[in-house]
């Protein structure tokens, strides 16, 4: 464009509206043509404080480092240990998220359950029931028992290595996810005891509790159920962590699972992903807070999960306070979804590798997120199960690394002092001092 037109008059540069953006316009143009709000999963997609925005120190004289080739870093973490005969022992602090069959294909379950035992982990089942190949291939599998109690049975139950108990999830707090019908295959319906190709809607709270005194009940319903053999989980989402870790602690789990809003694999609606919920960051803190102000910090345990990527994150959580991760979204990458190899068929559907978050509508060119036979015989569960132990076997690595490099031989020894915040939001999200000074916003005793 010409500064100055051909009468010699001096053009203005064009300004995008940081209110009325692109990206909003497109969904006001969407909105307007279609009279239907976005349907999508993967997460919040807008920026936020996060944990790339905390840094460790390192040791040097202060602390001694741990040289990595002749001194050991522990990762072995045990879930449980509060009220369960069997805790679960995992040799790294690293599990696999609830994704259910239905959302995901059964070669995907297959996958996830066999990347998650060689690598000495858990997974979980997600809504929608446990799936012979899962259960099969997973030596550590947690049962979610969701709102909607789909392919819910006692039978499954006494089957599992825990049962996570799911009152919210991160990318949705307060809300619940969708299934549509081209997903609802007949194995799908079966499972979950619906008509086949109708779209349905899992539930928002728990049909047979209205609050904390009731959630202690169906506690000691499950338990009994189990005989008191396995933990029991309670899932909450990111909204008002202090109190509900309290209320989670009271009614009488043995872990707590706090998701964040960065994740989110599920879909539901757009506007409910991007503004409902809080960022991973800024929840562990008042969770851990809570833990410690009941005394039971590290006696129930604190499993964080929302955008967890690498082993740098792993180590971050654990440092402010976390026994363990759970990964989601980055697990569906490491099986091969959103993979370049795909970038044609991407394109195809109106989106781009990297962008792909209509897991929903089942036409995942990756064969990982459909219940298409075509699709799915694209994907093999042998080579995604070695893909994610690999992964996992990364993140310890890294995180390892990162332990030694703050003089620890055990992962868990990791603390909020091996760290400072490059920023005045996550200074004060985790309470870790500014880089650069002694201070963060809401420090006790500086009175600001």
């Amino acid at each position: 464009m010409k500064d100055i037109d051909d009468n010699g008059i001096p053009h203005t540069t064009p300004r995008q509206s940081a209110t009325f953006s692109n990206d909003i316009n497109s969904d006001i143009r969407r909105a307007a043509a279609t009279g239907i709000y976005d349907i999508r999963g993967g997460g919040a997609k807008r920026k936020v404080p996060s944990f790339d925005d905390l840094l460790f120190l390192g040791a040097s004289i202060s602390r001694y480092p741990l040289e990595g080739y002749r001194e050991k870093c522990e990762t072995k973490v045990t879930l449980g240990t509060r009220f369960a005969k069997n805790p679960i022992e995992l040799d790294i602090p690293i599990t696999i998220a609830g994704m259910s069959f239905g959302a995901l294909s059964g070669p995907a379950k297959e996958a996830l359950g066999r990347g998650a035992d060689a690598a000495g982990t858990s997974t979980t089942t997600g809504d929608g029931g446990m799936t012979p190949e899962e259960r099969g291939h997973s030596s550590k599998l947690v049962y979610q028992y969701l709102p909607s109690r789909y392919g819910m049975n006692p039978d499954d139950l006494r089957k599992a290595d825990a049962i996570e108990v799911v009152v919210g999830q991160g990318a949705k707090p307060g809300g619940g996810g969708m299934l549509l019908g081209q997903k609802i295959s007949d194995r799908v319906a079966e499972m979950r005891n619906l008509p086949k190709g109708i779209d349905q809607r899992s539930a928002c709270r728990h049909p047979d509790w209205t609050g904390p005194d009731d959630l202690e009940i169906k506690i000691l319903e499950l338990r009994e159920i189990t005989d008191w053999k396995v933990p029991i989980y309670v899932k909450i989402a990111g909204a008002r962590p202090y109190f509900d870790t309290t209320l989670a602690v009271k009614a009488g789990a043995d872990v707590v699972v706090l998701d964040g809003m960065q994740g989110g694999t599920a879909a539901t609606q757009d506007v409910f992903i991007e503004h409902v919920g809080q960022p991973t960051l800024s929840i562990i803190r008042p969770a851990v807070q809570a833990l410690q102000d009941l005394g039971m910090h590290r006696e129930v345990q604190l499993v964080l999960s929302g955008g967890i990527r690498s082993g740098a994150d792993v180590a971050k959580a654990l440092a402010l306070g976390a026994d363990a991760v759970a990964i989601g979204t980055a697990a569906l990458i490491a099986l091969g979804d959103n993979d370049p190899k795909w970038e044609g068929e991407y394109n195809k559907l109106g989106t781009t590798t990297g962008a792909y978050d209509d897991w929903h509508e089942g036409r995942d060119p990756a064969g990982i997120t459909t219940q298409d036979p075509e699709l799915m015989a694209r994907f093999d569960p042998i080579e995604g199960g070695r893909r994610l132990r690999n992964y996992l076997k990364v993140m310890t690595l890294e995180a390892q690394t990162i332990a030694r490099a703050c003089g620890h031989n055990h992962m868990h020894n990791l603390e909020p002092e091996d760290m400072v915040a490059l920023t005045m939001e996550a200074a004060a999200m985790a309470r870790v001092p500014l880089a650069g000074t002694e201070w963060w916003p809401g420090k006790p005793g500086t009175g600001f």
